[in-house]
């Protein structure tokens, strides 16, 4: 049984047992259940000429923690998120910044290729709208294309959103991602097994994954090429008998190749977002049946109208509505994120059925 580290000397030794050389997440469990608790651990495991600067290692980085307004939150305490507790390698600690409490909804990881194309992102942006809408929790890792592409869904539907990083909370990576970075800390949720000011490291980027993977009980991939992270996310996934789903895209797409594999090899193919919402056990909430949509009125009932006769390409909206583009496209859009309408694997929409 380990004890709680609830005085602030036994934190920094917790703290500092962890930042150890040459001990990462299993060898910090390992030493904390040979000896009940991290402060004997460290004590016991650390020569003396190195605890008290590993000591001042630790204080610091709780110092910069208090200082950017992240809280430290260690393996045993109360607050710990219990899934990550399902890994075999659980980060010791973690630093966080916003509502710890969104991670007691529904959670579904959305992850792709950085190099989403304009279908991935509308994919994306309609699944996580859906999702977030519904009340589930949408978590992904903020980087650039499938992810930003997914926070900045489920925000826009006023909805729960988590952010793993692989650099330290207080870090936005990439830096075009300040504004982002700054709303999920607000709205929802940073979390970070790095203290602190770590910058961005190749190696940092897969070791959030299975975190990712871990936090939520369904991964859906969103396009995903050759190498890319969100297929380490979707093994971790599996690793811990998770639901994994992703959307098939075109098949000479290069940001397709490995999305549409994992369909192959037994992945829920997600046709759209009633499928998420159904994988993720919420039925087919947010569907709407064919027939009349209550509460539509300009642009977006003349889109809808444009589809009462079944599946439409999109660059046919423009005539069928005698809309200008840009706000047929945005019609669209608002559609999507209320569950209305939904693209098909070849790009074009309709009116979403139950």
């Amino acid at each position: 049984m380990r004890e709680r580290p609830n005085s602030p000397d036994a934190r920094v030794d917790a703290l500092a047992l962890a930042l150890a050389p040459r001990v990462g997440p299993r060898r910090y469990s390992e030493r904390v259940e040979a000896f009940g608790s991290a402060a004997h651990a460290f004590a016991a495991t650390t020569g003396a000429g190195l605890q008290g600067r590993l000591r001042d290692e630790a204080r610091r980085a709780i110092a910069e923690s208090e200082r950017c307004g992240a809280r430290l939150i260690l393996f045993e305490d109360r607050d710990y998120p219990a899934p990550l507790r399902e890994l075999y390698d659980p980060p010791p600690f973690l630093f966080v910044v916003g509502k710890l409490e969104v991670l007691a909804r529904r959670t579904v990881a959305i992850v792709g290729t950085r190099r989403a194309t304009a279908y991935g992102e509308r994919a994306t942006t309609a699944i996580a709208g859906a999702l977030a809408a519904a009340g589930a929790c949408v978590v992904s890792g903020m980087a650039r294309g499938i992810d930003a592409a997914a926070h900045r869904a489920a925000l826009a539907s006023r909805g729960a959103t988590v952010a793993v990083l692989g650099t330290g909370v207080d870090v936005a990576y990439p830096v075009a991602h300040r504004a982002l970075h700054r709303t999920i800390g607000e709205r929802g949720l940073l979390v970070s097994e790095f203290p602190c000011g770590t910058p961005p490291e190749p190696g940092s980027f897969p070791r959030r994954n299975r975190l990712i993977a871990a936090l939520a009980r369904l991964t859906i991939v969103v396009e995903a090429g050759e190498r890319s992270g969100a297929l380490i996310t979707a093994e971790h996934a599996l690793d811990l008998a998770r639901d994994v789903g992703a959307v098939p895209g075109p098949i000479d797409a290069p940001q397709s190749a490995q999305s549409n594999a994992l369909i192959r090899d037994g992945a829920h193919a997600i046709l759209g977002p009633v499928d998420a919402l159904e994988l993720a056990g919420f039925g087919s909430a947010g569907a709407s049946r064919d027939g009349p949509a209550p509460a539509l009125q300009g642009d977006e009932l003349r889109v809808w109208n444009a589809l009462a006769d079944g599946t439409v390409a999109i660059d046919l909206l423009t005539d069928r509505t005698s809309l200008p583009p840009n706000r047929a496209l945005a019609a669209l859009t608002s559609l999507e994120l209320a569950g209305l309408v939904e693209a098909t694997v070849s790009g074009e929409v309709r009116r979403r059925r139950r």
